[in-house]
């Protein structure tokens, strides 16, 4: 925690000392955020935890003596409630579904460019700011709060049955990491879930207004679907903006 009430401290935790500057070097080029300190194993991410009170860690999960998602669980046991973004190779469904359960507010893949970490930070920014100010008088305040998470509180309220929560936030990540478009088919092998249920999400996000679909034409049989999800920018399509 900084001074400062405006600055947000960040915690960098990488075994790798070149990789851990250049992300310090990233961070710190994003207000309001500020680099705090940097952790290269577990046990060190812990003890600076203690001692920084950093507002966000930058966690990585190969580290050489702990699994990262499993420091986790040991920060919310010593009553720290910092928010922790995954930065990881870690491409594994089982391990992004994991880290979706522990509650991380984001999850990057490495290698990654500037711009890709500067939009997830600016967008932390913003939700923690909109969450900071928030007065709760009302189930609709609950909600607004809510809408920081990874899927739309009124997504999840209403999915259909058989639909889990875990599995929409997964294929919801999916759809923001993804730079342009996603099919059914290569949202699976992302995700490790089949292709049919990748698909009924696919659809339902579509159905709800939280992603939009383009067809791809082949040279022959049946066009292909491609889904994008709404909001990765602005949560606005052009045509909406110019009507907002």
């Amino acid at each position: 925690m900084t001074d400062d009430p405006n600055t947000i401290g960040v915690l960098i935790v990488d075994d790798d000392f070149m990789v851990a500057r250049v992300h310090r070097t990233f961070v710190e080029r994003v207000p309001p955020f500020t680099v705090v300190g940097v952790a290269t194993n577990g046990e060190e991410a812990i003890a600076a935890v203690d001692e920084l009170r950093p507002d966000v860690v930058l966690l990585d999960l190969y580290l050489p003596d702990v699994f990262g998602l499993d420091v986790i669980p040991r920060l919310r046991t010593a009553g720290h409630d910092c928010d922790v973004m995954v930065i990881s190779a870690a491409r594994e469904a089982d391990t992004v579904r994991r880290a979706v359960r522990r509650g991380v507010v984001d999850y990057l893949l490495k290698p990654f460019e500037f711009q890709d970490l500067r939009s997830r930070l600016e967008r932390y920014a913003a939700e923690r700011g909109r969450q900071l100010t928030t007065v709760v008088r009302s189930q609709a305040d609950v909600d607004r709060v809510l809408a920081g998470s990874a899927v739309p509180a009124q997504a999840v309220a209403a999915l259909p049955k058989g639909m889990s929560v875990e599995t929409a936030e997964l294929i919801e990540r999916t759809l923001r990491d993804c730079p342009g478009s996603l099919s059914a088919t290569e949202c699976a092998t992302l995700t490790g879930i089949s292709r049919v249920s990748a698909r009924r999400y696919l659809e339902y996000f579509h159905t709800t207004g939280h992603a939009e679909v383009s067809l791809r034409y082949g040279a022959a049989g049946r066009p292909e679907r491609r889904y994008r999800f709404r909001d990765r920018l602005t949560g606005l399509r052009p045509e909406d903006e110019a009507r907002a």
